[in-house]
This record gives C-alpha cells, structure tokens and sequence, in this order.
C-alpha cells in the first residue's frame, strides 16, 4: 500500500518528485525566516510604545507607522534588484544574497539605540522578503513539473505564515534581546542547503549552457545517467526555448506586451492583487494586536494572535492539497466572497459592540478573523504567486511578475501606511466594510473572466 502510494505521479514524495519538493523546501528556508520576523515584530511594536519597553528610547505612535511600513518599502528595493538579477546572474545567485539583509535586521534590532537602527532593520527584512517573492515563483515554477507547480509554488506562502505563527510565539515566550540568537542560525542552514541545489535548467538553457541544463534537469526530474528515454521532454524543452532565443532581438519586442493573452494576464494579475492586498489580509496580521484591543473583546490578545497564527497555516495547507486538484478558479471564487462576508460580518460586530454590550459573544471577533484568514489563505494569499507567474506568457513572464510584484510591494507599503489611518478617521467597522467590498468585486471577477491556469505549459504563450 505505501509502495503504490509513493508510486503515485501526483504524491510530492514520488520518485520523479521528491528532489523538486526538497529543493522546494530548501529555498523556502527563507521565506520561514521572513514571516518570522514579520510575526516577531507585530508584538513587539505594542512593547516597544510601553513604559516597560525592552529598548532605552520611547517610541511613539508615528514611528510605529513607519516601523511597519518601511517594510514595503523595503521590498520594492528587493522586487528590483532581485528582478534585475536574476535574468542577469542567475537565480541561485539571487537567492544566495537575501540571506544578507535579514542577518542585518537582526544585528540592528538588538543594538538599537535609537529609532533609527529599527527602520534601517525593517527596510532589510524587507529587501529579503521583496527579492524572494520575486526569484523564488520563477525558480520554484521552473523546476517542477505541471502536475505538481501549484502544491510546490504555494509553498511560499505555507512558510511566511509558519514563520509568523513561529514569530508570534517567539515574541510572547522569548526575550527581545535573546530572539535574535534563535534566528540567526537559520540563515546559516539556509545558505548551506542551497549549496546542493543546481541552477535552474530553464535559465542554463537561455545562457546556452546546454550541458549544464541536462544535468540539471536530470537532478530536479531524478533521472539516472543511463536513462535517455526520460530526456525527450528536456529535448523539447530545449528546442522550444531555442527557437524562442533566435526569434527574440536584443530587447523585448513591444508588441509582445500588447497581446491578448498579455492583457488577460494584465488584467488577472491587477485584479488579483487588489483583492491580496486591500481586503486587509496583510494589515490584519501586521496589526493584529492592535485590532483585538479595539474590539472589545476580553480574550488574551497574544492567545488570538497565535490562533490566527495556526488559522493561517492551515490556510496554506488547504491551498497545497486543492489547487492542483480543483484548480485555482474555484479557490480564488471561494477565498473572495468568503473573505468578503466574514469582512463584513466583523464590521457589524463592531458597530454594535460600540453602541451596546456584547460581553456574551466576545469571542465573535476571533471567530469571524480566523475564519477569514482561512478563506484568504486558500486563494487570495495562498495561490497569489503561482497564478501571477502562470498567467502571464512566456516571453514577458520574467518582466511582467517583476513589475507586479513591485507594485505589490508598493500596495504593502501603501496599505499598512494607511490602515491606521482609515482605522483612526473612518472606525474599523467602515475600514472593514470597505475591504468587504473590495472582496465582492473580486468574486465577480474570477466568477466571469478569470481563465483557468491549471496544467498550463511554462512555455505557452
């Protein structure tokens, strides 16, 4: 039973499988270390505005605005370096380098002394992050095989969220200055481990470096040396990118921007980004502390926060075990309109638990949270990068990613920036019902235009 289960061409433990899921997991070392800080620091920056403070300087409401947002900021520095590199020098180099900043935003929060080492720390981790969402869709789409691409690319997303569940942990049950201690080794095995992984054999291939493909191909498809009979899909591979090399001139042609398919992917992608960021998701967790103790409830608010933590995490895992079998348009149908109602649901709640006791039902607001981080987490979040990379064609597809995931940077920068705001002058029950509809639209959207993109060829345009 276990033998024909193994044997299964869809089980991500299969023979053909298992080198791209453990390369999968590998590179996505990182991304854990990311949501690690990201949950570590939601936390910390309602300690850091108490008299009980951990550092020797105040910091005040305004900062904490920054603190939270230069992480955007940071980010976009990533989506364009990493998006410049990595057609460049390749993407093993790229992911070799975001190790680099995180370590520094450690370094910077334990030997703060003053506000200023925090935002330079934020702003690295934000680098970090920014260049793997960048070369970690391409790379991980560019060595699985289609029946397996959307469980592996929805990884990325599986571990930002375990590490903000690991985050929020770490912060109410470790020391700030200790904290530290407990990440950095991460990065260390993370640069380690990926010192056994190839360059991708779609990238080899571009640079003409043929033999290198081979081996490479033969690595992440686990092909002995002697099998030939396996190499007619890399044969195919090769002639087909070859031909779209001799077709291309030094630089893109315009008009391969301006195709159908472009504009489908276009509009997909805005959509869909839209939907990630302004139905709250990202807000939610970065100011999760925050958001509990504005809504009346008397549940320990580091207990919530870590429920939504594991809520998340569940989220992802649903997402790995449906979108390759149900596809991503239902998901992406599902995630919106439920997001939209739970939105909504919780603007209600707070609306009348501001005009009359709720006592009774305190535990609504967890409820209705956790139940929309899930929903989130099945499409919106879970699916993001593996529909941004599927919908777009071929010949623009490293360009075009690069530039939606820098202005998803530029709507995580502007979103946490503005979630206070629209907390402090509209109230969360409006902010919540503006997000809820934001959520509508979306579920229309993918109900009537969105074009299936399971099983797609990484080569069609």
């Amino acid at each position: 039973m276990k033998l024909k289960f193994f044997e299964n061409s869809n089980c991500l433990l299969n023979r053909r499988n298992r080198y791209q899921f453990l390369a999968t997991f590998l590179v996505n070392i990182s991304t854990f270390a990311h949501g690690i800080g990201i949950g570590w620091m939601s936390p910390v920056m309602r300690d850091l505005q108490s008299p009980d403070s951990p550092l020797n300087f105040a910091v005040f409401v305004e900062e904490i605005s920054w603190i939270g947002s230069l992480l955007g900021i940071g980010s976009i520095i990533g989506n364009l370096l990493a998006g410049f590199l990595q057609d460049r020098i390749g993407r093993k180099p790229v992911l070799y380098a975001l190790a680099i900043p995180y370590v520094f935003f450690w370094l910077l929060s334990y030997f703060a002394q003053s506000v200023e080492y925090l935002y330079l720390g934020r702003l690295l981790a934000g680098i970090t992050g920014g260049g793997g969402y960048i070369v970690l869709p391409i790379f991980i789409s560019e060595i699985s095989d289609a029946k397996i691409r959307g469980r592996l690319g929805s990884m990325v997303m599986l571990s930002v969220n375990t590490g903000v569940m690991v985050g929020y942990i770490i912060s109410t049950s470790v020391g700030y200055f200790t904290a530290p201690f407990c990440i950095i080794p991460l990065p260390i095995c993370y640069l380690i481990g990926n010192l056994f992984l190839p360059e991708t054999p779609f990238y080899l291939i571009t640079k003409g470096k043929f033999g290198a493909a081979e081996k490479s191909f033969r690595f992440y498809k686990n092909i002995k040396e002697n099998d030939n009979n396996s190499m007619i899909e890399f044969e195919d591979i090769k002639m087909k990118m070859c031909k779209e090399q001799a077709l291309k001139v030094e630089s893109f042609n315009y008009k391969d921007f301006v195709t159908k398919s472009a504009f489908n992917g276009y509009a997909t992608s805005t959509v869909l980004l839209i939907c990630n960021q302004f139905t709250g998701t990202f807000c939610l967790t970065t100011y999760m502390t925050d958001i509990f103790e504005i809504s009346h409830t008397t549940l320990d608010v580091g207990m919530c926060t870590i429920v939504i933590g594991v809520v998340q995490i569940i989220g992802t895992i649903t997402t790995i075990l449906l979108c390759d079998r149900y596809g991503r348009k239902v998901l992406l149908m599902l995630s919106s309109l439920g997001a939209s109602i739970c939105l909504a649901a919780f603007g209600f709640y707070i609306y009348f638990a501001e005009r009359y006791d709720l006592s009774a039902v305190d535990w609504l607001p967890l409820v209705l949270l956790a139940l929309e981080i899930f929903l989130c987490h099945i499409g919106l979040v879970g699916i993001f990068f593996v529909v941004l990379v599927e919908a777009m064609p071929a010949r623009i597809r490293s360009v075009a990613t690069s530039t939606f995931i820098v202005i998803l940077s530029v709507s995580v920068f502007l979103t946490l920036k503005i979630f206070p705001l629209c907390i402090s002058y509209w109230g969360l029950a409006i902010t919540m019902w503006a997000a809820s509809g934001v959520g509508l639209f979306g579920f229309i959207y993918f109900s009537i235009f969105f074009i299936e993109t399971k099983g797609k060829s990484m080569l069609d345009n």
